[in-house]
């Protein structure tokens, strides 16, 4: 997949926007989707954030039904492709589609050479036998994950385009913005790969990424002040007008 058709997939000409549901039940997790479809965005993600990854899957099955047709994706906390593609596998055998998969860890290893991602590769036969056909978005050089160098920085982009279907990469932690310095590393080294932000997009910073980055995950950004499960609707719609503007400037010919 390139970023073209990562964009036309979600109708976008920049970022898309996917809100991160940090669940807490069905109802909280319902309400927060019902918001994200109101404000405009294209998808959300849910994680199981304070629980164990078991206790998510039923709640996947729920918001399925409640919302048959939009797109929903899921992030198993601290678990690699390795075990989230079987459960993925079985959801969609049971019929219930799960859109995107997006892991926090990608098992990219930037030490070791290009062609010698061991790790990597068993995740991606693991994917292909688990017959599951979502989008996988693999962190890398991401947050709370084994350190970088930020001079294999460009290294781990490049390995990355090669095991997943959208990069993505972060700042230090939770709610802090990247530096744009890495954002246009990882841009220039995935080529025409589609590359995701995950941490710090406000709508004070989201124009400084807008050109390099396909897809921004928020959640800090677009919350209720000092709520980590809730989204404040006044916030998601100043960011989607500052990225929809964004995308005005960029694609103005004249």
């Amino acid at each position: 997949m390139n970023r073209d058709d990562f964009r036309r997939k979600f109708g976008a000409s920049g970022p898309v926007i996917l809100p991160v549901i940090h669940v807490l039940d069905a109802q909280q997790t319902r309400t927060n989707i019902q918001a994200a479809i109101d404000g405009g965005c294209s998808g959300v993600f849910l994680i199981n954030h304070d629980f164990e990854k078991e206790k998510l899957v039923p709640i996947i099955r729920e918001m399925r039904e409640a919302f048959p047709s939009y797109w929903i994706g899921v992030n198993f906390l601290a678990v690699t492709g390795e075990y989230a593609f079987p459960i993925l596998g079985q959801l969609q055998a049971d019929g219930v589609r799960v859109d995107g998969y997006w892991a926090d860890d990608a098992r990219i290893d930037e030490r070791l050479p290009e062609t010698g991602q061991h790790e990597a590769e068993k995740i991606a036969q693991i994917r292909k036998e688990s017959g599951w056909n979502g989008l996988y978005i693999g962190g890398t050089a991401f947050k709370k994950q084994r350190e970088v160098d930020p001079a294999d920085y460009g290294k781990s982009a490049r390995i990355a385009a090669q095991f997943m279907d959208i990069v993505v990469t972060s700042g230090v932690a939770t709610g802090h913005a990247a530096d744009v310095g890495k954002i246009a590393t990882f841009r220039k080294h995935c080529g025409n790969a589609p590359l995701g932000l995950a941490s710090g997009i406000t709508p004070d910073n989201a124009a400084h990424y807008a050109e390099d980055v396909d897809l921004f995950m928020v959640a800090t950004g677009i919350n209720f002040e000092g709520d980590f499960y809730n989204i404040d609707p006044a916030r998601l719609a100043h960011l989607m007008n500052v990225t929809q503007t964004e995308r005005r400037i960029s694609h103005d010919p004249r």
